[in-house]
């Protein structure tokens, strides 16, 4: 049969004739591997109907499963062995572990992705043959915004059951924003019994006429947090938590508003924003917001260890679209640029987010903004999500950041699919299945060293006009298999890339997402309940710029 694997490995030997898996067949998990094997146990169980007892010695699981670490395999790096001994799955780690056995889980086919079995009378085999793989890349991520469109917890362990499934290892959860506050902190209730809902919500378009007038709204409370850590620690995904300063903080403002330039506007008046755009209504440059925001952080280091896992140490505290105005007419910001023996409103922002820059690494812990961070210099160990195009990554890396490569004009999934008139709400350039597939995170003009600065890559899903579930799956997949092979396999440059073959293995690679019930976007077009006409978008036409 051929193989259809998504991301591609590096290499797969094909053998001759198959391992039948039965009731009689065991898993084994040795040291370091049984959190996998605990995993693999369960998601086997329920798919085949089969026993899948536990075997105390390898030898037990002969005509099975075994899992084990490897001194020979690289971190993440894994060998999948499939001969007349049964599977064999040895990971240069426990996260490698994890990858070889979602490998396995697509050698055995799409029923394998089901939670019940669907056949009872069924043949549960793998081909003989050996896979050797490893990352490209050490950060593999997808960008999740729960603050435009509250996301439910069990939505979010959903994502992550997505995201372990294409060897994605990053959830930069996107927390908090004008329209909605996600996070409980204690010290701060008013952040979720004020910030956490608004009253109506803009559908479509910032220019749209039409308004959904019912509330929306949602938090996660500190052990729905902890909980999505741990479920995502399990499935080798770390999460780094957003909490947005000082734009795109009305949320946050209108819950306490003394946060605002209340000498400017009265911010006692304003709610959580209702509609979508770039926000004039910023944080007030004050050492009050600084402490404030300080206590934020301070509960929110507890939530998300630094322990768990190599990206857990990084906070992002986004620092983008800071409209600058109010702080130009505000006698308070005027006074701390003074104080400061600041240039303008510029270095404002600078001394502001250095602030936590600074405050976040004498807590062991690593700041990564938004590609505006730049402006005025970071400290050494300061990293940057490149979102405007490939210029602030090049700057970072050549400056000697650390860099994650999400470009708006590559790699926003809220962008339409494609150019036809049925594209439900379509948003900014149109960003197919191939021109996702053709990305490549790593600027040609970078040096070899400068190179090794980039981290990796993630996909970003921003909200404002995804509403539910359906419309997060519509937009995100499949373009999300395409950034994950992109970030996970070594590939040919973009041009020389083989997408009809990408193609021919997402046949079967649609089988496996519609077992797992995601409501991706068909390679023909929206299927009509996945339409939204009438509803207005924001299409840019053209090509997008290489910026």
């Amino acid at each position: 049969m051929p193989i259809s694997l998504i991301p591609a490995p590096r290499g797969v030997v094909a053998g001759t004739g198959e391992t039948r898996l039965t009731e009689a067949s065991r898993l084994y998990a040795g040291a370091g591997a049984e959190g996998v094997g605990r995993w693999l146990g369960s998601v086997l169980r329920a798919a085949t109907g089969l026993p899948w007892r536990e075997a105390g010695e390898p030898a037990q699981a002969r005509d099975g499963v075994r899992l084990s670490l490897a001194a020979d395999l690289g971190p993440e790096a894994y060998r999948l062995v499939s001969d007349a001994a049964g599977v064999l799955v040895e990971g240069g780690d426990a996260a490698g572990v994890l990858y070889g056995a979602q490998t396995l889980r697509q050698l055995l086919g799409a029923d394998a992705f089901r939670r019940a079995p669907v056949r009872r009378d069924r043949a549960w085999t793998v081909p003989h043959l050996t896979v050797e793989d490893a990352p490209r890349f050490r950060w593999r991520g997808l960008m999740l915004d729960v603050a435009r469109h509250f996301m439910p917890k069990e939505g979010v362990l959903r994502y992550l059951d997505l995201m372990s499934a294409h060897k994605l290892n990053v959830l930069h959860l996107h927390l908090t924003d004008d329209q909605g506050w996600r996070v409980e902190i204690k010290r701060y209730p008013r952040l979720t019994e004020t910030g956490s809902w608004r009253a109506r919500t803009k559908i479509g378009h910032r220019a749209s006429p039409l308004w959904d007038d019912r509330p929306h709204g949602g938090f996660y409370t500190q052990d729905d947090l902890r909980e999505i850590v741990a479920y995502a620690a399990e499935r080798h995904i770390c999460v780094v938590p957003e909490i947005d300063v000082p734009g795109h903080s009305q949320a946050a403002i209108a819950a306490y508003p003394e946060l605002g330039n209340s000498d400017v506007v009265d911010t006692a008046a304003l709610t959580v924003w209702d509609t979508w755009g770039i926000n004039p209504n910023v944080l007030a440059p004050t050492e009050g917001t600084l402490r404030f925001y300080e206590g934020v952080l301070e509960e929110l280091l507890e939530l998300f260890p630094a322990d768990a896992g190599p990206f857990s140490p990084f906070v992002h505290i986004g620092g983008d679209e800071c409209v600058k105005d109010q702080w130009r007419e505000s006698r308070t910001a005027r006074e701390q640029i003074a104080r400061l023996g600041l240039a303008d409103e510029d270095a404002l922002q600078s001394w502001f987010i250095g602030h936590f820059d600074r405050w976040l690494a004498e807590r062991g812990r690593r700041l990564i903004g938004w590609d505006e961070i730049l402006q005025g210099g970071l400290a050494p160990g300061a990293a940057v999500s490149s979102w405007r195009g490939y210029a602030g990554g090049v700057t970072a890396a050549r400056a000697g950041h650390d860099v994650v490569m999400c470009p708006e004009q590559q790699v926003y999934l809220d962008h339409r699919q494609d150019a036809g008139p049925d594209e439900p709400v379509p948003i900014g350039y149109v960003r197919t299945l191939e021109d996702v597939y053709r990305f490549d995170p790593v600027p040609a003009e970078l040096t070899p060293e400068e190179r090794e600065r980039v981290l990796g890559t993630q996909a970003n899903v921003w909200t404002e006009v995804m509403e539910d579930q359906g419309r997060v799956d519509y937009q995100t997949f499949p373009r999300l298999a395409a950034l994950a092979e992109v970030a996970w396999s070594e590939l040919p440059a973009p041009a020389d890339r083989d997408f009809p073959g990408f193609e021919r293995r997402m046949t079967e690679h649609y089988r496996r997402l519609d077992a797992l019930g995601v409501a991706y976007r068909p390679p023909g077009g929206p299927r009509p309940w996945q339409r939204r006409p009438g509803v207005l978008g924001r299409p840019i036409d053209g090509p997008p710029p290489a910026l």
